[in-house]
């Protein structure tokens, strides 16, 4: 009985913590075709050297990058002017557009 205890609460938990992500990959998609594209590409990975290579990157980290860059914590004066605009809805649903794509990461 215990097992089964546990087993449940373990399900609940599971379920529970998914809930928090809802975050949309067309909204993703629309708002990098809007604010990304231009330096990042489309997909995010940018033919041009000087901008990272964003597709295919880990959604964790592309969202601590944005909220960095947003904040100020993390200083680049075009990130933080892009960033600035975005809402914390437009940061998940970029990271998970991005973060779906392919891509070669790169150390940039």
């Amino acid at each position: 009985m215990k097992n089964y205890v546990i087993a449940a609460i373990s399900g609940v938990a599971l379920m529970v913590s998914g809930q928090g992500i809802a975050a949309d990959i067309e909204a993703g998609k629309s708002k990098a075709a809007e604010v990304c594209a231009s330096c990042h590409g489309a997909d995010g990975n940018s033919p041009a050297p000087n901008f990272p290579k964003i597709g295919g990157q880990h959604r964790t980290y592309l969202e601590k990058a944005l909220k960095d860059y947003k904040s100020g914590e993390r200083n680049d004066p075009i990130m933080a002017g892009m960033a600035a605009a975005l809402s914390v809805e437009d940061i998940e649903n970029l990271a998970f557009y991005y973060s779906s794509q392919s891509g070669s990461l790169n150390s940039k």
